[in-house]
């Protein structure tokens, strides 16, 4: 690891860190949150049913997670410099397909290739970037990373509307891709840093080091990527269903808008906290509170809409806070060596989650109404309340204070 950190400090650690958040935000706004402004134009452009249209983003949040262990490897390997140049180039494909995609298989065509883009190019490959860079000294520059990020849907919702209205769904489709091609690669080029090992030796050893974990180590491994899981799927179902919530439980769409919008700035005010005394306590206690503030806002949901600003904001902290947990736990638990394979063997559930969770919502929606679909949320949080708490009694002997 000493020819990486020497070769990571030839690039400002501040520059990368700015870079990697600021580029974090066109990532997310032209993939995972591109369709909330799109889809009703593509469908009513296309005339493809609108559920139809969804489906191209869970085609390719299945094979982000499909294509992320390798990402994890590869990154490793090779370091953040040969793969987020990658994402880029893949996300700018995926995206010039969908825009120019004349039939449904086109179509889903181009999401696939984004989503190969989105499994080398959105946090996790950030985060292992960073983990590879700067070993356990990364908490700062992840959180950091998560607090650009979280800006993503503030800043491209706004920008793809403003596409859509003046130039038309396929031409903000290509502007994200002309983007990715022109700002984000030759960024990730000049500014990501190049890893280097000193010679075959140490990569066979780092990488014999990076696919093991210990007897000891594997039970807490799956709760961990239970856990993680479990918060992606409330994530990805909240943020789909949460205007339908609203407007189900009696409020107009100007309302369950307004109330929707509390989100962003709550996630970033939460991960902001984080950044600041977060260093203080490791964190295993991150995780925890993000466990059971997201659990608390989604059963506070129940209290009708006069509780609902409170609930929103709850759920939103916790979740801002968790993708730091998400960051900075692996990094801790298990070292800088493995962190980057790990990483992207806990993006698979995560984003096979993410992808389908929002039709079990729906469902539940269709099936139960407004008060089913609630209660089977705050099931998944109440169960990931407990399975964080297992992960905290797993985790006693590891913790090391201020780590």
């Amino acid at each position: 690891m000493a020819d990486e950190a020497a070769t990571a400090r030839r690039t400002p650690r501040g520059v990368v860190v700015a870079a990697l958040g600021a580029l974090q935000i066109p990532a997310w706004g032209s993939s995972f949150y591109l369709l909330a402004v799109l889809a009703k134009p593509i469908a009513a452009d296309t005339g493809w049913a609108y559920d139809r249209v969804m489906g191209g983003l869970a085609l390719g949040l299945l094979v982000a997670g499909a294509v992320s262990p390798r990402v994890g490897r590869a990154i490793a390997k090779y370091g953040g410099r040969v793969v987020l140049p990658c994402g880029a180039l893949l996300l700018a494909a995926g995206l010039a397909l969908i825009g120019s995609a004349q039939n449904f298989a086109v179509y889903l065509a181009g999401w696939a290739v984004a989503g190969a883009g989105m499994g080398a190019g959105l946090y996790d490959s950030a985060f292992a970037t960073l983990g590879a860079l700067y070993g356990r000294s990364a908490r700062s520059a992840i959180t950091a990373v998560t607090l650009l990020g979280g800006f993503a849907s503030t800043v491209c919702w706004p920008f793809s509307a403003y596409l859509v209205q003046h130039f038309g769904w396929r031409d903000a489709c290509l502007t994200y891709a002309a983007w990715h091609l022109c700002v984000s690669l030759p960024l990730y080029l000049i500014v990501i840093p190049t890893l280097k090992h000193a010679g075959a030796a140490d990569r066979s050893e780092t990488a014999t080091a990076a696919a093991a974990l210990l007897a000891g180590e594997r039970a807490v491994f799956v709760v961990l990527a239970i856990v993680l899981t479990l918060a992606a799927a409330i994530l990805s179902l909240i943020g789909s269903q949460l205007v339908t919530l609203l407007q189900g439980a009696g409020l107009a769409l100007a309302q369950a808008v307004t109330l929707g919008m509390i989100i962003g700035p709550m996630q970033v005010g939460a991960r902001l906290i984080e950044m600041l005394f977060g260093s203080r306590y490791h964190p295993i206690w991150t995780m925890v509170a993000s466990a059971v503030t997201v659990c608390c806002g989604v059963t506070l949901l129940f209290a009708g809409p006069i509780a609902f600003w409170l609930a929103i904001a709850l759920y939103a902290g916790g979740n801002g806070i968790g993708s730091i947990a998400k960051g900075t736990l692996p990094m801790v638990l298990f070292g800088p060596a493995r962190y980057p394979v790990l990483v992207g063997k806990l993006a698979l559930p995560i984003l096979c989650a993410m992808a389908l969770s929002p039709y079990l919502g729906a469902l539940a929606l269709q099936v139960g109404g407004v008060d089913a679909t609630i209660a089977f949320v705050s099931a998944l949080a109440l169960l990931n309340v407990a399975l964080a708490g297992v992960l905290f009694v797993l985790t006693r002997g590891r913790r090391v204070a201020g780590t």
